[in-house]
């Protein structure tokens, strides 16, 4: 029984009435109750029943990731057929209505009837949970889609699934509701092509957001295009329709793969080397495909998967990269004589600054591990790409002397900055929250020192930061004001990084160090003092460039806060109007309009409006009602849906590189809210 059955059992088993679990029992309760567990008490999830009383636990939530994760298991299944190398083209269609057609032209799914179950393979594969052709090792070596539940997740949490397969000339279609067939399956006529068209409309009683955003499900295909070369992937949007008549569309297809994926992610970055170097070879049975190349930032962007799902927290593929391109590198540097002029000692962490590589590996049956499930555990990974990599820079850079030069200088580079930051980052980490007097004198901290419960506010300015102490509630929240502009990250070394005081300041803060037992370049959290660290700043463009800074800083240096959600934007209104007695605060222009048409009959000169440009201009009761207070406040948690576009666009915004930024400006100009 997999994990994620057991623990459905064990929350199933019990129903809700049988245990108090907020307050004790009296002894009299307590023999009641034993007394009364008997079999009716145990209750048996049939079907897919047990994916809608939880769906969250299949689909990962019921808000817009879940909405957007159906999707993507139905294009696995499409995924998986491609990888056996019978189909070529995916078509998803998300129509005016915000149901979605997925079309493919596999194999289309079995028809015939299942012995076991006593239906069509059809409804067993769209009604039955781990039901499929993936579990058994004939059909597919590898599969995307294991991880999930499959087709018939996305049938149970759908008001309608409609499945129309063209196989063996005919056409067959069966409908369903909320993961219920609607009648048997039904030849409506012939054809002669194959292939699957899966249609579905999520059920709005599910889920808490049921509008499709187009540039979600564009970077998933743009990603599982690059990831599997030569598929093509078209997107629909029948919502929007230009003026030629036309719906908007794209095409996503790759032919380099990886290769054209590295060149992708550093688009807005300035290249070491012309050539990307790109691995594709099976060793072990474990086919491996990596491309890598080196850049003039100071940053790391490594990006691995497994089957193509994303493994965020890395795992033994991305060790055995690691310790691949180490070696090979350092052997190199070595042989050619290049480290004794430098006299500095190389380690393996000065040869991932300035990399940016992707490493897609194919396993037949993946291990995940980690908090999120995203960490791969086979063991037999790590020699596979270590050998993989070894093997194929080696001969790159003995073929490319000059690129291979270029690679050792830069990270020669490294080492030296490295040895800097050491002395820099020793300056940060040498008093700790627990030795006292490690916490920044600008600190105004909380009484409780439970951090599941404590908040750190980063206010911009002294002034801000005065009003936000004498507002705040003393027991949880504590205020680090922030003088001027942060360090913009992007563009600095390591060691300018940590010679900063504002950076300082926020490190010795929350209490995190830099080194784990497995990184040392990661960041550490075992001491962390805050489980929430909002950003305030003002509501004028200065105020947005300060949190843009401050999050580009958490990106490239402290990712594991946001990937845990402890990473939240403050809100504070733009606006206080007044009509004679009635006072109310608006966060938009929308919110101000209807105020002066509810209580000033839409004449706006009869409305008292204070436009807030600054937290300083608020008082301290007003700043606690309307930005610091948990019952009124508006929170926006920082969340990273897609690293690969995350980590482009910060390197597009905050990068050297002046082309790609203008361009941007360009194209989203029209967008801006210009506060003159």
């Amino acid at each position: 029984m997999g994990i994620h059955e057991k623990l459905l059992y064990l929350l199933a088993f019990f129903e809700k009435d049988d245990y108090n679990i907020n307050g004790t029992m009296s002894e009299e309760e307590l023999k009641n109750a034993s007394n009364e567990y008997s079999s009716k008490n145990i209750q048996v999830l049939e079907g897919l029943e047990a994916v809608r009383k939880r769906p969250a636990m299949y689909i990962g939530d019921t808000g817009e990731k879940g909405l957007h994760h159906l999707v993507y298991e139905v294009i696995d299944n499409s995924i998986d057929e491609a990888l056996a190398g019978y189909c070529k083209n995916i078509e998803v269609v998300v129509n005016e209505d915000n149901s979605i057609r997925v079309t493919d032209d596999g194999r289309g799914i079995p028809v015939d009837y299942h012995e076991k179950e006593g239906k069509s393979a059809l409804e067993v594969v769209l009604t039955v949970l781990h039901a499929g052709g993936k579990f058994d090792k004939g059909t597919y070596k590898v599969s995307g889609g294991l991880h999930g539940v499959g087709v018939s997740c996305v049938n149970a949490l759908s008001t309608h699934l409609k499945a129309e397969v063209h196989r063996n000339g005919k056409v067959y279609v069966q409908e369903f509701s909320i993961g219920k067939s609607l009648g048997d399956i039904k030849v409506v006529g012939a054809c002669d092509t194959t292939g699957t068209i899966i249609s579905f409309k999520p059920d709005h009683t599910i889920f808490t957001v049921t509008e499709y955003k187009y540039e979600i499900l564009a970077n998933r295909m743009r990603e599982l295009a690059f990831l599997n070369a030569g598929i093509n992937l078209k997107l629909v949007d029948r919502r929007v329709v230009h003026e030629d008549g036309t719906y908007k569309s794209e095409v996503f297809r790759s032919d380099e793969g990886l290769k054209e994926f590295v060149r992708y992610i550093d688009r807005a970055k300035e290249p070491l080397m012309q050539d990307i170097i790109h691995i594709v070879t099976e060793k072990q049975g474990i086919p491996v495909e990596v491309a890598m190349s080196y850049n003039t930032s100071y940053n790391e962007s490594v990006f691995s998967y497994v089957n193509d799902i994303n493994t965020i927290e890395g795992g033994t593929h991305l060790s055995g990269f690691r310790r691949g391109l180490t070696r090979t590198l350092k052997k190199y540097a070595e042989d050619s004589k290049m480290l004794e002029k430098a006299k500095v000692e190389i380690q393996g962490d000065d040869f991932r600054e300035g990399l940016t590589a992707v490493i897609s590996i194919k396993v037949a049956e993946p291990q995940f591990e980690g908090q999120t499930k995203t960490k791969l555990g086979n063991n037999e990974v790590m020699g596979a790409v270590d050998s993989a990599v070894g093997e194929a820079l080696g001969y790159f850079l003995e073929e490319h002397p000059k690129e291979a030069k270029t690679i050792v200088d830069k990270v020669i580079l490294a080492a030296t900055a490295r040895q800097a930051a050491r002395k820099a980052r020793e300056m940060v980490q040498r008093k700790s929250p627990l030795t006292g007097g490690g916490l920044p004198g600008k600190l105004a901290d909380c009484s409780s020192k439970d951090a599941a419960e404590c908040e750190l506010f980063l206010v911009e300015g002294d002034s801000a930061g005065g009003t936000a102490k004498q507002g705040r509630d003393r027991n949880f929240q504590a205020i680090l004001p922030l003088r001027g502009k942060i360090l913009n990250v992007e563009k600095a070394m390591e060691h300018k990084v940590f010679d900063s005081d504002e950076i300082q300041n926020i490190y010795r803060a929350m209490g995190v160090t830099i080194g784990t037992e497995d990184d040392p370049k990661e960041l550490n959290m075992s001491k962390l003092r805050y489980h929430k660290v909002i950003i305030m700043t003002d509501a004028d463009v200065d105020g947005s460039h300060i949190a843009t800074l401050i999050l580009t800083f958490f990106f490239r240096r402290m990712r594991g806060l946001i990937e845990k959600g402890y990473v939240y934007l403050a809100t504070p209104p733009l606006y206080l109007c007044k009509k004679g007695k009635t006072e109310e605060y608006c966060w938009t222009e929308q919110q101000r309009q209807k105020f002066i048409d509810t209580y000033a009959g839409g004449n706006e000169g009869q409305v008292h409006t204070q436009r807030y440009k600054g937290l300083g201009e608020m008082n301290d009761h007003q700043l606690w009602d309307t930005t610091m207070n948990p019952e009124n406040r508006t929170l926006k948690q920082i969340t990273i849906d897609n690293a690969v576009e995350a980590d482009s666009t910060f390197a597009m915004l905050m990068g050297e590189e002046v082309a790609p930024r203008r361009e941007f400006i360009e194209e989203n100009a029209t967008y801006a809210n210009i506060d003159a």
